[in-house]
């Protein structure tokens, strides 16, 4: 057979290029805002959601990724949200350290910090370091000094009550004699943690503690953000996916958007937020390109306390996702979790059911 195509192959080739630049180049009618859950779930005692707040704001005319922000700050300045900002689960020592990453697609601009500490809103220290530096990640002390000297409120502690009050009990069932030897340790805390997730004590969908939200307005302008609390009790100093360009958060003004919650390990591994992102580029509905995304993470899980019997991961990871048509999907490793997703449009506020790669739910 001759390696050279024929006139029609090369014809209908470049058909289906020029309809995958098209799907890239084409703008959406209306704003859509889409999140994880727990985006539509707190208020702080405001009148709108998260994803409504943002939707607010942009249909009003602010800045998308300012309107983002904005539905990110009642979560992190909700004390009842354990799983972001102030009142976020602490790590193994107590201390409350987040994550933050954004990306504004027109601009093409990013910003993020980790393990910063004292700062109820780290999605807008991101957003700092996005606009006043040259640099696209802050970490630990050096993100809160940046962060002081912007003039952010540093706090003392950002525990809570009902935050200080889980650590504790985790400490607890950890360390009733003191000190363990590394192995053993491990092993307790995790006992630990599944031991308080089937108690009830954790909620599985906060045990990783995130919210990440893509938003675009009726000209096309696409951006997004995530924020998190990170692992619950996680070793001090662990940095997940959240804050990583690519993978907890990805932008591409000209394609689409995609963030994750979940085990940030397994999406570091694979940078998947950048893999939705370039699926979509090569024309994939965002619902194909998370599953795809899905299919490389089971592929890339082979050690063994990371698998159940039946050879598939005993975490959970979801996927946000938006092209700049505005089209929309969440999709999640498990459906037996019955997962949800968060949007808001021109219909209002509400959570919408998403399909899971796999049946069943993770750790069964």
């Amino acid at each position: 057979m001759s390696d050279k195509i024929s006139r029609r192959q090369f014809v209908k080739t470049g058909v289906g290029a020029g309809v995958a630049a098209a799907v890239v180049r084409s703008k959406p009618a209306r704003a859509v805002v889409v999140s994880s859950q727990n985006g539509n779930e707190f208020k702080n005692g405001g009148p709108r959601t998260a994803v409504h707040e943002a939707y607010f704001r942009i249909e009003r005319g602010e800045d998308v990724l300012d309107a983002i922000l904005a539905g990110l700050n009642i979560l992190e300045l909700d004390p009842t949200e354990d799983s972001v900002g102030y009142g976020g689960i602490p790590n193994a020592d107590g201390v409350v350290q987040l994550d933050s990453c954004v990306m504004h697609g027109p601009k093409k601009r990013a910003g993020g910090v980790a393990a910063i500490e004292g700062v109820k809103t780290p999605s807008l220290v991101a957003k700092a370091v996005m606009e006043t530096t040259d640099h696209h990640l802050l970490v630990g002390y050096g993100a809160q000094w940046f962060a002081r000297r912007m003039g952010f409120t540093i706090e003392d502690d950002l525990n809570t009550d009902h935050s200080r009050k889980l650590w504790l009990e985790w400490k607890r069932r950890i360390d009733p004699g003191h000190y363990l030897d590394p192995e053993k340790r491990v092993t307790a805390g995790d006992r630990a943690r599944e031991a308080m997730l089937a108690e009830g004590l954790l909620s599985r969908d906060r045990f990783c503690g995130t919210i990440h939200m893509n938003a675009i307005n009726a000209q096309g302008a696409i951006c997004g953000a995530t924020t998190t609390s990170g692992l619950s009790f996680k070793i001090p100093g662990r940095v997940g996916d959240s804050p990583i360009l690519g993978a907890g958060n990805y932008v591409d003004g000209d394609v689409g958007a995609c963030g994750s919650t979940g085990r940030g390990e397994a999406n570091l591994y694979g940078l998947s937020s950048f893999l939705v992102v370039e699926e979509m580029r090569r024309g994939a509905h965002p619902k194909d390109a998370i599953a795809e995304a899905l299919r490389r993470i089971k592929a890339n899980t082979v050690e063994k306390r990371l698998l159940k019997p039946d050879g598939t991961p005993i975490f959970d990871v979801k996927f946000y996702a938006m092209n700049v048509h505005g089209e929309h999907a969440g999709m999640a490793m498990y459906a037996g979790t019955e997962p949800k997703y968060a949007v808001c449009d021109e219909a209002g506020p509400r959570s919408v059911a998403m399909d899971g790669l796999l049946p069943g739910k993770p750790a069964e």
